[in-house]
């Protein structure tokens, strides 16, 4: 299912408009190398105010350069994520400096141990394509967290992996340690693990660390997220066209950043702005507006020929109640609707108030719904089943019959949370809420999860690289 909410005429406007604000207005880029390069490939530059007009032939030339397909790997090549080949992938937060254990319990500082039963977890859920650090541990320096954040999730799971990327010096090591994982440079090009997020700050700045980091993933050539988070009202217009063109024009600077760095980088375009409450004087992720923000931040995206990521499957609720559902349900169905690439960042309570196991275990679930649409119907003779429709006749029953066996698994989607049950099989169970059946399902995963087998060399070498760069950071 497609679902469009732009014409073709309002795409075009909205991009007009975007090179307009690059055009007239620029962006503030603090990375002095960054800037000269701008400034040698024909952009307006001020030094002395760090401000970078970008014209829109500079613009066209850098965005044809990107590369629009790629592929990231898990230590099991097997298990991957593809953007821009009309696969859908979801991945849990890269990381909240927040936890909450158990529903309704207080919030605490987020641990390295939470990064590992995160990663386990979402290692063992099938509707998670990416896992997510999901915790920013509040105990590790800084300048080594990414690092040993990257260690820990190698080796907790099989899949391809997402966390935050600090700055240059670590991510000399982050590269090391893809190397080592791959056995050599040229593997670890051709088979990257993850991706930074180079996340304009709204409006119209880029964070010296995340330019200059991507002179390291350039390397590898490692793909580029864009993602800058603008908020209808405080760091963009108030205005849901203003938002979109603010947004759309932050993506191509950034865009034209990486390429400059390192022409044909592959880049995913994440339209994630958001609207903001002023009454809470909170970001919304769950309102009406974040279906409108992207339906058309995907239809932008995919004008440009680009893989896109969106913030659809998310919830204002701190606690995986009525609203939790109605909101990670309903804009993760338009999100899916939409044809982005990758939706997130699954495992929040609240807008970025903290991670929460019991709120990925409900958007697992609800993404197990929503991928059932997509299934095509077949209609093959023994799906219309007519031989088996006369015989059994009028009146009579087809739950005993072969065909039924045989077939009611493919077509019948089953829940693992949703209470099925008549009334009094209900009751006699102890008349269960949804948030009993999430608490009762955590803690059944929590026994079983383990981490997937990894040789003690492999092992070895990746704590060699940890430590190497503890060494050198930390001094």
């Amino acid at each position: 299912m497609k679902l469009n909410l732009l014409s073709k005429d309002e795409i075009i406007l909205i991009h007009e408009k975007s090179l307009e604000i690059l055009n007239r207005i620029g962006v503030i880029i603090p990375h002095p190398k960054v800037r000269q390069l701008c400034k040698d490939h024909g952009a307006i530059v001020d030094d002395k105010i760090q401000l970078v007009k970008i014209p829109s032939d500079l613009i066209m030339e850098l965005l044809s350069y990107t590369s629009k397909e790629f592929t990231i790997y898990g230590r099991d090549l097997n298990k991957k994520a593809e953007f821009g080949k009309g696969k859908r992938n979801y991945n849990t937060s890269g990381g909240q400096a927040l936890w909450i254990e158990n529903e309704g319990e207080e919030r605490r500082y987020a641990t390295l141990e939470n990064v590992i039963t995160a990663t386990r977890f979402a290692e063992n859920l099938d509707q998670i394509t990416i896992p997510g650090a999901m915790a920013d541990p509040h105990e590790l320096p800084v300048k080594v967290r990414s690092i040993n954040i990257a260690y820990e999730m190698i080796k907790n799971t099989l899949k391809p992996i997402t966390f935050w990327f600090y700055d240059k010096a670590s991510t000399k090591y982050l590269m090391d340690l893809i190397i080592t994982l791959r056995g050599d440079e040229k593997s670890a090009i051709r088979y990257p693990l993850c991706y930074p997020l180079l996340e304009p700050v709204s409006p119209l700045t880029f964070p010296f660390n995340g330019m200059d980091l991507l002179f390291e993933t350039s390397k590898l050539n490692t793909p580029v997220q864009i993602g800058p988070m603008a908020q209808m009202g405080i760091t963009a217009p108030a205005t849901i066209a203003g938002t979109i063109a603010q947004e759309n024009a932050e993506i191509l600077a950034g865009i034209c950043l990486v390429q400059l760095i390192k022409k044909g980088t592959p880049i995913c375009y994440g339209g994630i702005c958001h609207a903001f409450d002023m009454r809470s004087m909170q970001i919304i992720f769950g309102g009406p507006e974040q279906i409108i923000f992207s339906l058309a931040m995907s239809e932008m995206g995919k004008y440009y020929g680009l893989p896109v990521y969106i913030n659809t499957g998310l919830t204002d609720s701190k606690i995986p109640d009525a609203q939790a559902g109605l909101e990670c349900g309903t804009t993760l169905a338009f999100g899916i609707a939409s044809g982005a690439d990758i939706f997130g960042h699954m495992g929040i309570a609240g807008a970025d108030q903290a991670a929460s196991l019991d709120m990925l275990i409900l958007q697992s679930e609800i993404i197990s719904y929503l991928e059932r649409l997509q299934n095509p119907i077949k209609f093959e003779n023994s799906d219309f089943a007519v031989d088996i429709i006369e015989k059994v006749g009028p009146k009579g029953s087809f739950i005993s019959n072969r065909h039924t066996l045989q077939h009611f698994k493919r077509d019948l989607w089953i829940p693992t949370l949703l209470d099925r049950n008549n009334f009094e099989n209900w009751k006699s169970k102890g008349s269960s809420s949804m948030r009993k059946y999430i608490k009762k399902r955590k803690e059944e995963l929590l026994t079983k999860i383990v981490s997937p087998p990894i040789t003690p060399d492999l092992t070895q070498d990746l704590e060699t690289v940890l430590n190497t760069a503890k060494k050198q950071l930390l001094q």
